[in-house]
């Protein structure tokens, strides 16, 4: 084990050295991704609020299992001043902004004029003793301090892997052992890839991901390119697509499948498309990709800015395009304009999912959609075509004020939809059996899948194709009314009738920008990519049976 030496320590009294030995320091153990290849992974947040002048913090010992050691490259541990790293807790209006702005703190959590790196052990994977302690010399502010220890791990490290360190003591004034109190402890620290993050090709934000497999098990991920800030369409957007053939642990350089900047003669930023929504079809070996094309309309907000009683581009009222790829996602076709097909002249705007869409098992081809009405009121509800996406119909409205849905089908020739409800705090839910033309409300509507009005995620596993043997519904979102943190996967085995708290997995706690979606990798494995506290693309593959822990 790594050494290290101490500073000079001040001269106390036994009566301060007694105090040091009762001090105590919280420990909070978030559930935060560890991205692979990143530096500094919070895995530990010390809360420490001296009672005593003059009190130091001089070390922290981790315990990790030997399991772990293998793929430490390193452990740190970081002096934040008066202010947590973490965005749920005491964050500084700096890192709070950063979260805001970049849609997670993952910019700022070892910036120098933020957190002090204070000691680090390199030969972790080295030892046969999975006992590290990080000795340094912190003299504490007179208020609450925070520390956090930080993680960094192999390349090589299975992306299914689980940490497990503890911690196991606190040093204060040289050698006083500090008391342990646990706020909160996490079931272990799964592993992200940040797909896309903040500056990736000079891109300022990376957002609205969709993620499908193909049937040659090629993971295809899309999501918007917004080249200059983070705000939503009308801006300079394309569609971005990342690409993988090995389940999920490399990525190809991005794409970009739906770029529009080079019509007509306006500025790029009033050529934007995105909010893309992916669709395999194993079937036919094509993969097509809706999204929505804004054109001119003064360089507002798309939402508000579209036009009613219009149809074309040049009326400035939103366009829903259409690409496709007959090589497994390496290229892609010219767009196809669907827009006069599937849009009421009196609506404001009409645009896909986004996240992804479904092919039925009588091959037809099923995306969630949605639009505003002459007075500016949402629905959701779906597209459709039976001949190869040629031509497409649109269903009714299935529920009022709602917005961003996915779409399963339960049993043959039935499909539920999924929807954000704007002004609610869960989900609203709505079984068609005649291709949208009729409605009826689901039993767990509005009830069972709580939001704090969110984009989310719904797929359909058949039991052929999952390792349980089971069909299975697969959700995911923010799992919590208060804010868009707690993204949380669950599995319901009774096609959405229940959603157990034992069958459901909280991947990232902090908050985010809370957009999710999800695919199945293998029988074994769950693949999401979602808008993360770590990255604005992350990528996770999580084992099926983490997820779904009571099947009966």
């Amino acid at each position: 084990m790594k050494k290290f030496l101490l500073f000079l320590l001040p001269v106390i009294g036994a009566a301060g050295w007694r105090s040091a030995q009762a001090q105590t320091v919280f420990v909070h153990e978030p559930t935060i991704p560890v991205v692979v290849g990143r530096a500094n992974n919070i895995i530990f947040d010390l809360r420490v609020t001296p009672t005593i002048d003059s009190l130091y913090m001089s070390g922290v010992t981790i315990e990790f299992p030997e399991k772990d050691l293998p793929y430490i490259e390193a452990v740190r541990v970081f002096y934040t001043g008066t202010t947590s790293m973490l965005g749920s807790r005491t964050a500084s209006s700096g890192l709070a902004h950063g979260i805001a702005e970049y849609g997670g703190g993952q910019t700022v959590y070892d910036h120098p004029a933020y957190a002090m790196l204070l000691a680090q052990d390199t030969t972790v994977a080295a030892q046969r003793d999975g006992t590290v302690t990080l000795r340094f010399d912190q003299r504490l502010f007179p208020w609450t301090n925070y520390f956090y220890v930080s993680l960094a791990v192999a390349k090589d490290t299975p992306l299914t892997f689980k940490f497990e360190p503890q911690v196991k003591e606190v040093l204060f004034n040289g050698s006083a052992q500090g008391r342990i109190t646990r706020t909160r402890r996490a079931d272990g620290h799964r592993l992200a890839l940040a797909v896309r993050t903040a500056g990736d090709d000079g891109v300022h934000t990376y957002r609205i991901p969709g993620l499908a497999t193909t049937a040659e098990g090629t993971l295809l991920g899309v999501y918007d390119v917004r080249n200059h800030n983070n705000i939503d369409l009308q801006e300079d957007v394309q569609v971005g697509l990342s690409r993988s053939t090995d389940g999920g642990r490399t990525w190809e350089p991005m794409r970009r499948v739906m770029d529009l900047t080079a019509y007509g003669s306006l500025p790029r930023s009033q050529n934007g498309v995105g909010d893309p929504s992916i669709l395999v079809d194993p079937l036919r070996g094509r993969t097509w990709v809706m999204a929505l094309w804004n054109h001119g309309m003064g360089g507002g907000r798309g939402w508000w800015a579209s036009h009613n009683n219009a149809m074309t581009p040049e009326e400035q009222t939103g366009q829903v395009l259409l690409v496709h790829s007959d090589d497994d996602g390496r290229t892609w076709s010219e767009p196809v304009n669907i827009t006069a097909q599937i849009k009421d002249p009196t609506w404001h705007l009409i645009l896909q999912g986004p996240g992804r869409g479904i092919v039925m098992q009588d091959s037809t081809l099923v995306f969630p959609i949605q639009w505003t009405d002459s007075t500016h009121m949402p629905f959701a509800s779906v597209v459709w075509s039976r001949d190869n996406g040629r031509t497409w119909t649109i269903g009714a409205p299935a529920f009022t004020n709602t917005t961003e849905a996915q779409v399963v089908e339960i049993e043959p020739g039935v499909l539920m939809l999924n929807m954000r409800r704007n002004g609610g705090d869960s989900r609203a839910i709505c079984v068609t059996r005649d291709m949208g033309r009729t409605w009826e409300e689901h039993a767990t509507s509005r009830s069972a899948l709580r939001e704090p009005v969110c984009m989310a995620s719904l797929i359909r596993v058949p039991a052929a194709e999952n390792e349980l043997g089971r069909d299975l519904l697969l959700f995911s979102n923010p799992d919590t009314t208060q804010t868009r943190a707690k993204i949380t996967i669950k599995a319901s085995l009774d096609g959405g009738a229940t959603w157990l708290p034992e069958n459901q997995l909280l991947l990232d706690e902090e908050p985010g920008w809370g957009y999710s979606c999800l695919t199945m990798i293998d029988p074994r494995t769950v693949g999401i990519l979602y808008e993360s506290s770590v990255a604005q693309m992350a990528f996770q593959a999580i084992p099926l049976r983490d997820i779904v822990r009571k099947e009966r």
